[in-house]
């Protein structure tokens, strides 16, 4: 069985089993990320870009405000109005600032956007069930408990 020390070809062990996790953790979410992006970049979006399609379907049809996409990122988007640029570009987003507050811009996702992501909901379905093959439901269930409990607890130190 493939363990992270062999596959980083380490020759001593890990000081902590904590650290060993975060190595683990960081190094399979790298795979993970390489593997369900291969699939959505065979349509010519980035994951990223992918991840705001998504979460401008489910706001559709009201849209969301720029800092919102932000907020609900998968990943920390520094470049969020950069990002939405382009998928604006690819006639994927549409844009518009708040009549309201000329500081806020709403977004939504376009016909285009949506039919895409729609095309990628199967593809991405399959390829996360692939990732996760070797792993049972009662182990996965456990993976996000423990994920769940990792992130609350990180988060909390981080507001403090």
């Amino acid at each position: 069985m493939a363990t992270i020390g062999r596959d980083l070809k380490q020759r001593k062990p890990f000081p902590t089993k904590e650290q060993e996790a975060a190595v683990t953790l960081l190094r399979t979410a790298d795979v993970l990320r390489r593997h369900i992006g291969s699939v959505v970049g065979r349509r010519g979006i980035t994951l990223q870009q992918y991840n705001v399609l998504r979460i401008l379907r489910g706001a559709a049809p009201d849209g969301l405000p720029t800092l919102e996409i932000a907020s609900r990122m998968i990943e920390t988007a520094p470049g969020i109005t950069r990002l939405l640029e382009r998928l604006q570009k690819k006639k994927l987003v549409d844009r518009e600032r708040n009549h309201d507050d000329k500081r806020c811009v709403v977004c939504r996702i376009t016909p285009a956007g949506t039919a895409l992501v729609a095309a990628l909901d199967d593809p991405v379905r399959d390829a996360t069930g692939e990732a996760f093959r070797s792993v049972n439901k009662h182990e996965l269930a456990q993976l996000v408990g423990s994920l769940d409990r990792m992130r609350a607890s990180l988060e909390k130190e981080e507001e403090s």
